[in-house]
């Protein structure tokens, strides 16, 4: 609906999905992508690693908008500025994001996105681009996974940008997902954020559309899961996607036969657990450093959360000042955050349950 309004001159607020690991933001976010593709739009598949920069990340991918609306003779006089504006834009930032790769297919054009201050040059830019759109007839869509991973002043750039093609009714939005934290860092970027975005909650589903999450790719094969079944897959995965589809394949590959029944899900549960703690939680475990372990190893000691940073500290034995930079670091590893003051949270459902697992198994006594 957003993308429908913009096209056709109406304003309309960007959207920023959030929720926790495994509700299936990505997968949203790439259904979104293919159905504006579907409609004609232009649109940017990014995922914001922590390791790069967003003018990085947006350069080529502007480069190759702006070279297929370069083709349209109505936009193309645009399109070519646009172009010379990205070199600009490129070469002016390259001594402080020295990560930006791009080929450059004209010259730049003096005092056009080079000045070297991000958020002055990206709006300039989005700019070009927006008015190439609008001369094509059509809206150039953003996709960025992952966004809570974009630093502060290259988010607070982006929301810039985006304000200034609001405020011109220029055809460019961005349509993100990112952990539950992304709202704050949005509003610590730009007071303004919540003016420019939607923030639709992703979490997980109910026992009706988890039961339908389940049934159906099943009856396509013949295969039926009893209520029951469907019942204890819920209460060990809390309703989230990911965890839906790890117990239904597993359950699915124990049975012998069909209806699956609650033992065969039962039956299940070890090799999804293991599954799962290979694949999914000890990934992002050890990322971590030996204090942010122990953090994470006393939340969990705690229960599944959110936990009083008081509560947390006194199960570490330390005082709550002591534990600040390693909160903060977790936040930024996107491993907790924070759902209310002085309240700590895992960004990972069921995260509680695999330090639990980890901390009773071999060579993890020390986490």
């Amino acid at each position: 609906m957003a993308i429908g309004r913009i096209r056709i001159g109406n304003p309309a607020k960007s959207v920023l999905m959030v929720g926790l690991r495994g509700v299936g933001k990505t997968v949203l976010l790439d259904r979104m992508r293919q159905d504006a593709e579907a409609s004609g739009v232009y649109t940017l598949k990014l995922e914001a690693p922590e390791d790069r920069s967003l003018p990085a990340l947006l350069a080529p991918q502007l480069r190759l908008i702006l070279l297929k609306l370069s083709a349209v003779e109505s936009a193309k006089a645009y399109a070519t500025r646009g172009l010379r504006a990205l070199a600009g834009f490129a070469k002016a930032l390259k001594v402080k994001f020295n990560d930006i790769e791009v080929g450059l297919d004209l010259e730049p054009e003096l005092g056009l996105a080079d000045n070297g201050d991000l958020e002055g040059d990206l709006a300039v830019l989005l700019e070009q681009v927006g008015l190439a759109a609008q001369s094509a007839k059509t809206v150039v869509v953003t996709f960025i996974d992952e966004l809570q991973f974009v630093k502060e002043a290259e988010l607070a750039a982006l929301i810039t940008a985006l304000h200034r093609c609001a405020q011109a009714k220029l055809p460019v939005t961005v349509i993100g997902a990112g952990l539950p934290q992304l709202l704050a860092r949005a509003g610590q970027a730009k007071s303004y954020s919540e003016r420019l975005f939607d923030y639709p909650m992703v979490g997980p589903l109910s026992l009706a559309d988890a039961s339908q999450a389940i049934t159906r790719p099943a009856e396509e094969l013949n295969v039926v899961f009893e209520p029951e079944a469907i019942d204890e897959i819920y209460k060990d995965t809390d309703g989230y996607p990911y965890f839906l589809q790890m117990w239904s394949k597993y359950a699915w590959d124990v049975a012998t036969i069909s209806p699956n029944s609650r033992t065969d899900v039962q039956r299940a549960r070890l090799l999804t657990e293991a599954d799962l703690d290979e694949s999914f939680f000890k990934t992002r475990f050890e990322r971590c450093t030996p204090s942010e372990r122990r953090y994470l190893r006393a939340m969990a000691s705690l229960g599944s959360g959110p936990h009083r940073s008081g509560d947390i500290a006194a199960a570490l034995g330390r005082s709550i000042n002591t534990l600040g930079m390693v909160r903060s670091s977790l936040i930024n590893k996107g491993m907790v955050w924070s759902p209310s003051h002085g309240d700590t949270a895992f960004t990972v459902p069921l995260f509680d349950q695999f330090m639990l697992r980890a901390m009773l198994g071999d060579g993890w006594r020390q986490v």
